[in-house]
């Protein structure tokens, strides 16, 4: 056990298949089946990678304490992939009965436990009444955006959940499942999961930022906080000098909502990225970005997380300075979610 050092973890998962037969409302809990279909890829190498370990409240607990956690705010598993059921109303029903679980076996038992409601898309006006309930009365701490599914997160349709999510003093944070089913890449071709995971976090977050920053969701919601998730940071210089070169040619006419840079959008404080503690680039990232808006994530108990040995290692970054750590790991998490 290490001692507590107040620092926030911005993304721990829960395995979460179990929680819709346990909690969905009828006549959904005559399905014959919750999960809903991937890409195919052996997640578990055959076996070498245990994929599945038990994430009940109690050892969440004892997960914080190996790293001097504070406190983790979780997200689904599972329920990454609610961006690809087909049915409105299946979709609502889904993310009630996954809010209802986390609410219910994890943030009633402590404190140190908080989690963000899972979202159906497909119907915006669900996805809002899904929002405030989510908020108002399971004491969630914000609210998942599906990157995987038939969407641009950008698109005005979602402007209403926006607007709520602002009215709120709440957050949304983007995740993708770490697939490329349904986002624009030919999977096809690509033929080994390592492939497809190099690509599938980076690229969800690429499209979704590009939209949702050039169709103006930051300058039509100026007070929303926006997380960027579980795909590292470094990418986001690159984009940033992309939308601006391009609006600079076409931004009057394809992005007339936009009164300053696309970059400068990126740059404010209401713009959030987790990092990963090897990533070489993330001091010169921090000075384009700002300090401010950087967050850590452990990932655990994901096969791609190393907790605690992330969280020593970004400790141990001599490249960082004290204030910059505490930015990263206690400051900005906080800020982002509204934590006391």
């Amino acid at each position: 056990m290490v001692a507590n050092k107040g620092y926030i973890d911005a993304d721990g998962h829960v395995f979460d298949g179990g929680a819709y037969r346990r909690y969905i409302e009828p006549p959904y809990d005559k399905r014959q089946g919750f999960t809903v279909s991937g890409d195919s890829f052996d997640r578990g190498m055959n076996g070498a990678i245990d994929q599945f370990m038990d994430t009940t409240a109690e050892v969440w607990l004892e997960v914080l304490d190996r790293g001097g956690l504070d406190c983790t705010v979780l997200f689904p598993t599972s329920g990454l992939s609610v961006g690809f059921i087909r049915e409105p109303d299946f979709a609502a029903a889904f993310c009630r009965a996954y809010n209802n679980y986390m609410s219910e076996e994890f943030i009633k038992v402590s404190p140190r436990l908080r989690a963000v409601a899972i979202l159906p898309l497909q119907d915006v006006d669900e996805a809002v009444v899904e929002l405030r309930r989510a908020v108002t009365e399971l004491n969630m701490s914000g609210a998942m955006l599906a990157t995987d599914g038939p969407w641009v997160l950008g698109d005005p349709k979602f402007d209403p959940l926006y607007a709520e999510a602002e009215r709120l003093g709440t957050m949304v944070g983007l995740h993708a499942g770490g697939s490329l089913r349904g986002r624009g890449f030919e999977e096809y071709l690509i033929n080994r999961f390592i492939q497809s995971h190099t690509l599938a976090h980076p690229g969800a977050q690429m499209r979704h930022m590009v939209s949702m920053i050039l169709e103006g969701v930051p300058e039509k919601f100026p007070d929303l906080r926006i997380a960027y998730l579980e795909a590292g940071c470094t990418w986001v210089p690159f984009l940033m000098d992309r939308m601006d070169e391009n609006f600079e040619f076409r931004g009057y006419k394809e992005a007339p909502l936009l009164t300053k840079l696309p970059s400068e959008y990126v740059a404010s404080p209401n713009i959030f990225v987790a990092c990963e503690p090897e990533e070489r680039l993330l001091p010169e990232t921090l000075k384009l970005l700002g300090e401010d808006s950087v967050i850590y994530a452990s990932d655990w108990p994901h096969w791609d997380g190393s907790y605690p040995e992330s969280l020593f290692e970004l400790e141990a970054r001599e490249d960082l300075t004290p204030e910059q750590k505490r930015m990263i790991l206690i400051d900005n998490p906080k800020r982002l979610y509204s934590l006391d």
